[in-house]
């Protein structure tokens, strides 16, 4: 029992420890693809759609292969799942274009809190004081690190709302589906990639270009930016693989405190690597929200052993109804007894 447990959770680690890895992975080859001082690749949706073509890729390979196997799913959850994240990609682009840098940290920030409220009104999900507070403190910190100008106008709102709940809703039907069908992070992401893959290649050129005013067919390769293509598909499929894993292991609130956990990483990275401005404010805020991922990790714990003790005492306590025939039959027995006839 005790092996069991020390495996389950160095794989909850290495899940972790993949997404983070990855995802800041990702940023950082994205950072040297995208920038005007880099490739100067400015097709952010498009550069999603080859993500999810690699990933689809990969997962048809391990599917013929024998390495995974493949469980129905009915098509219209997979087709409405697509659409769902599809949505949130095109809405997170958006939503960084109409508005300014600070007011997209801001709705980056809300998806902590909106998924709760989803996760309570979808599947009447309760919270822990202790995990409430721990969320407040990391938004806090990450809010104090990251939001600087704030400046909105209503198109902008309108996609930054939209973005973050489908952003929300997607994250949360990860683990239902996965939990619904009995089926692996890994085979249900074989399942929506090819789908999501198709749809913002085909759409994707048209979005860049409403956001950045360029056609991607124009653009000149060179054989830097395919090397760093190819880098950023590959780290994308770590990426992708992760998240679902995360998910399906944990919760949907537990990978957005990770993914503000990246938001730090991120900023040490670019202040080590990139020479970006650190100042004493990101400092603090980094600090504060880093706090905050502790006592959520020893909130979710302690949440997590009070629920195994609930369902313990009441394994192993009989209710009323279930004690009821118990007490008849000895009563029956009993009476038996004293009339002399016991079978």
């Amino acid at each position: 029992m005790e092996g069991e447990k020390k495996s389950s959770a160095i794989s909850n680690v290495g899940a972790w420890a993949m997404n983070v890895i990855s995802s800041v992975g990702i940023i950082m080859a994205n950072k040297q693809l995208m920038s005007v001082n880099g490739y100067a690749f400015s097709f952010a949706t498009t550069l999603t759609g080859f993500h999810f073509a690699v990933t689809a890729l990969v997962g048809l390979v391990s599917n013929a292969t024998g390495y995974s196997a493949s469980k129905h799913v009915p098509l219209w959850e997979l087709v409405w799942f697509s659409l769902v994240a599809n949505t949130s990609i095109t809405g997170m682009n958006l939503s960084l274009m109409l508005n300014s840098v600070g007011f997209y940290q801001i709705s980056k920030l809300s998806m902590i809190p909106v998924v709760c409220l989803m996760e309570w009104m979808l599947h009447n999900k309760q919270y822990s004081r202790e995990v409430k507070m721990s969320v407040v403190v990391v938004v806090i910190g990450v809010g104090v690190c990251t939001v600087t100008d704030v400046k909105v106008n209503a198109k902008g709102f309108l996609c930054a709302c939209i973005a973050v709940l489908c952003t929300s809703l997607q994250q949360i039907s990860i683990g239902s589906l996965q939990k619904k069908y009995s089926i692996g992070s890994f085979e249900l992401l074989s399942k929506t990639a090819p789908i999501q893959a198709l749809s913002l290649l085909l759409f994707g050129p048209f979005i860049d270009y409403y956001l950045v005013g360029k056609f991607i067919g124009n653009y000149k390769l060179s054989s830097g930016a395919v090397v760093f293509l190819l880098l950023s598909c590959t780290l994308a499929v770590f990426c992708n693989v992760s998240q679902y894993l995360c998910i399906g292991r944990f919760s949907a609130v537990s990978f957005q405190v990770l993914g503000h956990m990246k938001t730090v990483c991120v900023l040490t990275l670019g202040w080590l690597l990139f020479d970006s401005e650190l100042a004493f404010k990101n400092i603090m805020g980094m600090i504060i929200a880093v706090v905050g991922m502790i006592i959520y990790s020893w909130a979710v714990e302690v949440e997590k052993q009070s629920n195994n003790k609930i369902a313990h005492h009441t394994k192993n306590s009989l209710t009323e109804d279930e004690t009821a025939p118990l007490k008849e039959g000895i009563e029956h027995i009993l009476k038996d007894v004293e009339l002399g006839c016991s079978k």
